[in-house]
């Protein structure tokens, strides 16, 4: 098996990149590096049954009538899982509800829909399993894999060093952090110059915190003015902060900007970073390192690409930038970071 970069598989389009350097430690929990739970993205947005009101080009369909996009079965793929995974004949996946447009409950409180449930179902289908949809926490979905009680998690789990060594992936999106502020901001943010003397909200602890603290250091070292850090206690408070113009500018994974982008009339889009910065990562289907899954699942991804199903799924939930040109199992034998 080649040695992959990270890069390898992405179809991300060319953006200017920082150059500051930010160390991440190691040591940071399994759990809450790389790409991590994005947290509610409901915040402030239409609720109805059926859809969400869309003030841009998606309308979203949170009723738990989905019809989903479904695919066909591989009997070679089939053929290519190992005994123990295919033998009960489902497929058990692991995801966290929560956020618009990944996996939230439907209007229903009980149905779990969105991008990464309607990609299980399409891996599912591929593979000639059942779907099999397991509801955890963010922070259980480690226990869960490593304990055998689900054999996959899709769940916006980004590709790390630390992770590559308890588990194995197969990648499905590529991963941003999006900047959103109110319809009437004049400006886009690329990089540590364009938040300087900004008020920025960011969750405590999180990736998108760290690469604020570094592009601050960039700006003081600079002699320019660091950015002011908001902290609020839910997602909630921050977009009222953000509507209200109390703050410039939001910093959360992009699929919850998007999603607020097109179900609001106030509040837009104004750039994006890759959420493994200063490297780069990938959003993955991730299993316990060794259990076989990742290649078949790959190879699954790689086939509904090529059948343009995985195309329709990030479509309809406004991801398509998001989407990637292949899958290569990543594993702890081929991981390079980039």
């Amino acid at each position: 098996m080649k040695k992959l970069s990270l890069s390898d598989t992405t179809a991300l389009k060319p953006q200017r990149h920082v150059l500051t350097v930010l160390t991440v430690a190691a040591a940071a929990a399994l759990s809450l590096t790389g790409c991590s739970d994005p947290g509610s993205a409901t915040a402030g947005t239409p609720s109805g049954p059926g859809a969400a009101a869309a003030a841009g080009s998606i309308t979203y369909n949170t009723s738990p009538e989905q019809n989903r996009i479904r695919s066909t079965k591989d009997q070679k793929l089939a053929d290519s899982l190992p005994n123990s995974i295919g033998k009960d004949g489902k497929l058990t996946v692991a995801t966290s509800a929560g956020s618009i447009p990944l996996t939230f409950h439907a209007t229903d409180n009980t149905t779990l829909v969105g991008t990464e449930t309607d990609l299980a179902q399409l891996v599912a289908d591929k593979l000639g399993l059942e779907l099999d949809l397991q509801l955890t926490s963010w922070e259980n979905w480690p226990l869960k894999t490593d304990s055998g009680a689900v054999e996959v998690v899709f769940s916006n789990v980004g590709i790390n060093a630390e992770r590559v060594k308890k588990y194995d992936f197969a990648p499905y999106r590529a991963a941003f952090m999006g900047f959103e502020a109110k319809k009437d901001y004049s400006g886009t943010v690329e990089g540590a110059d364009d938040i300087s003397g900004k008020k920025i909200s960011v969750g405590a602890g999180t990736n998108q915190e760290k690469i604020l603290i570094a592009w601050n250091k960039e700006l003081t070292d600079a002699g320019k003015a660091p950015a002011e850090l908001q902290y609020y206690s839910s997602d909630a408070d921050t977009i009222l902060a953000l509507s209200s113009g109390r703050i410039d500018l939001n910093i959360a994974p992009y699929p919850s900007t998007v999603y607020r982008q097109n179900s609001r009339d106030d509040l837009k889009v104004v750039g994006k970073i890759n959420a493994g910065w200063p490297a780069s990562t990938l959003v993955a289907a991730t299993s316990k390192r060794g259990n076989g899954l990742a290649e078949p699942i790959a190879n699954a991804i790689n086939e509904l690409i090529s059948e343009g199903t995985y195309a329709q799924v990030l479509d309809r939930w406004g991801l398509g930038e998001e989407a990637v040109k292949s899958s290569d199992a990543v594993t702890a034998e081929n991981f390079t970071a980039n």
